[in-house]
């Protein structure tokens, strides 16, 4: 259908969705007459929107005369109609010091890439944390807790510590854990976090008749600390700037951000989708329903994969309304990606 829409009908979409990312408003055809630069009747215009309400490019809503742009119709815009419009030389002198006074450590760069992306597009700025791929197991201690929980907590690549709370199916005394870490310790120090779980299933497979109990033990305890819904390294997502959701009318019910906070607060939504874009070549744009997700279909998903050594290791992006200024966020989400890989290469160069 895309194909055959005419020219003008593209100008008319064009315009009216320029004017509603601008303005919020639904655009009535004086407006499109006024503002797309055709010489068109009112009446010729109004025939052209029918048309594209028809084919699902605009919707009438119930309140207004005029007319609002669907996913369908932000899909072409971005696809044919959208001119992008590249940072501003301050904007990107902005970018490029931020990465700059930072810290050598990669969670920090990841947690600035999250933070300048909210303040330059006014949005929600998310980055996905690099992979658990990356990281080798250097120690792991287990503290028990009450009512059947242990604490795990892990040593990783020499320096970073990560905590993680268990619920297991019975009590293990002091004694028990000890020596499942110990056991843990002395068979996969310096593995990759990524290899834990497979290695324990192999050897799982192999003694399961002759496992001693200290060694039961240990791998009931590890597969349930290295479960693919447990593992504390896995890929998780840093989020800034929500409240800026708050000043789009689209998104300012209550509801509406009761539950897209809540979605933020428990991230499983946004790092499924996140995920998707981690092995996609450049910027990936989800609208509406587009997402998959029933909570971000009044928003837009703008993504791009990060780099380091070589490797994608993550994606960031926003989150704002499906009336976002495009040709904008996407440029800044596209630069912010090639920044924060820069930075990660400069500071943690390839052996």
């Amino acid at each position: 259908m895309e194909d055959r829409i005419s020219e003008r009908a593209r100008t008319l979409l064009k315009t009216l969705i320029e004017h509603y990312i601008r303005d919020g408003q639904p655009v009535g055809s004086r407006t499109l007459s006024r503002e797309s630069g055709l010489q068109l009747s009112s009446a010729s215009i109004r025939n052209v929107m029918a048309d594209l309400e028809e084919h699902g490019f605009v919707a009438s809503p119930h309140t207004s005369a005029g007319r609002i742009p669907t996913d369908k119709g932000y899909r072409l815009f971005v696809n044919t109609l959208l001119k992008f419009q590249p940072p501003e030389a301050g904007e990107v002198e902005s970018l490029e010091r931020a990465f700059q006074l930072g810290t050598d450590d990669p969670k920090a760069l990841v947690a600035t890439a999250s933070e300048v992306l909210s303040n330059m597009t006014r949005l929600a700025g998310v980055v996905l944390v690099p992979r658990a791929t990356q990281a080798a197991l250097s120690q792991i201690e287990f503290l028990g807790l009450s009512e059947n929980r242990v604490l795990a907590i892990l040593v990783v690549n020499g320096r970073e510590v990560q905590n993680k709370v268990l619920q297991m199916d019975r009590h293990y005394t002091p004694e028990q854990l000890r020596r499942a870490a110990g056991f843990l310790n002395e068979q996969f120090r310096g593995r990759e976090l990524a290899n834990v779980r497979s290695l324990l299933v192999a050897q799982l497979r192999e003694a399961r008749e002759t496992l001693n109990q200290m060694m039961q033990d240990a791998v009931n305890i590890a597969e349930r600390l290295f479960d693919s819904g447990q593992q504390p390294t896995g890929a998780d997502v840093l989020i800034a700037g929500q409240a800026n959701l708050m000043g789009f009318a689209e998104l300012s019910s209550v509801e509406k951000l009761r539950r897209l906070f809540e979605a933020f607060t428990e991230k499983r939504d946004i790092l499924h989708l996140l995920d998707q874009s981690l092995h996609a070549e450049g910027v990936q744009i989800f609208i509406g329903h587009e997402s998959g997700y029933r909570i971000l279909d009044d928003c837009t998903v703008v993504a791009a994969p990060y780099s380091a050594d070589g490797n994608t290791i993550g994606v960031l992006g926003v989150i704002g309304p499906t009336r976002m200024a495009y040709e904008r966020v996407i440029p800044i989400v596209d630069l912010t990606a090639r920044l924060l890989g820069s930075a990660l290469n400069s500071r943690h160069p390839a052996p």
